[in-house]
């Protein structure tokens, strides 16, 4: 810091107009650190999504009552005992839309692996390959899309029967497609970048090119995807489970209760609890996609 009172009197209007420049710079700079990516609807879903996943392991040890037990008379309208009432049996309605928790969690966490699984080795055999492998997969592909997720996975379940395994499997079945047309729509953009022509060139395998070069680069539309669609498999398989074919009374499911609530309009508290749990499902990995998204896309600002 200069000390010579004749320095002081001395302006220099470039140097100030340098000094404003190196301020906007860095203030720039900070705004573009920030973690954006970490919105308030992100978070939120997070907090949903982690209070369903620990209800979902836990609840037997706090839930307030047996989920298949009748503990008062039946279609009790919600008090301070029975925050949401009892259902047609006598039922506790709130304690078995916490156990419900237990088949809608990780029957949809299932089902986004194992799609996420099929199609992706689908998607990245034909993308990678290309010619004819190509064409034949991907007919196949269109094939299974032609026809609507929910009535597909309806004949699937009815063919091998009512339960929440086949159920599953039915979701897994009409799920991998849209995986697959992800995937192998990445692997044919990523596949002629430099490095992964340079490993081709130095001898690496096929495998290795795939699995080392490719698929961590092509993977992270895939991962966004993955993470919206849990709430949509929760919502298919609550669907399935409304029309009968998804668990087996009396289990409790939350498309079974909002089934059971359906049939009785003035006892509105029966489907509420189950309708809030789907509701707040869907949001949260829809809020947790977007951050994701924002997280990894490098074209966003995080």
């Amino acid at each position: 810091r200069p000390t010579d009172p004749r320095l002081m009197t001395v302006h220099d209007p470039t140097l100030e107009s340098t000094n404003v420049e190196v301020v906007e710079f860095l203030e720039r700079t900070r705004q573009r650190r920030k973690p954006k990516w970490a919105t308030a609807p992100v978070v939120l879903g997070g907090a949903l999504l982690l209070f369903w996943v620990v209800t979902a392991t836990t609840v037997p040890l706090w839930a307030p009552y047996d989920p298949i037990a009748i503990v008062d008379d039946r279609l009790l309208s919600p008090t301070l005992e029975h925050p949401l009432g009892t259902d047609a049996l006598g039922r506790d309605v709130f304690s078995r839309t916490l156990h419900g928790a237990r088949a809608s969690m990780p029957v949809a966490a299932a089902v986004i692996v194992s799609a996420l699984l099929i199609g992706g080795l689908f998607g990245a055999i034909a993308g990678f390959f290309g010619g004819w492998t190509d064409a034949v997969m991907m007919r196949f592909t269109d094939m299974v899309m032609a026809f609507p997720p929910i009535l597909l996975a309806m004949v699937i379940a009815a063919t091998l029967g009512v339960g929440i395994r086949n159920a599953a499997l039915a979701m897994t079945l009409v799920w991998w497609p849209g995986y697959a047309r992800l995937l192998r729509g990445q692997f044919l953009a990523v596949k002629n970048h430099d490095h992964v022509i340079a490993a081709q060139s130095l001898g690496a395998t096929d495998g290795r090119v795939m699995i080392r070069h490719i698929l961590p680069i092509a993977f992270t539309p895939l991962l966004v995807v993955a993470t919206m669609d849990f709430g949509g498999v929760v919502l298919l398989a609550a669907s399935l489970s409304f029309i009968g074919l998804g668990a087996v009374p009396p289990f409790p499911e939350w498309g079974s209760m909002i089934s059971e609530g359906s049939r009785r309009f003035y006892d509105w508290w029966i489907a509420l609890g189950p309708g809030i749990a789907i509701l707040t499902v869907v949001l949260a990995a829809n809020f947790i996609g977007d951050g994701i998204r924002d997280l990894l896309d490098p074209r966003t600002e995080s």
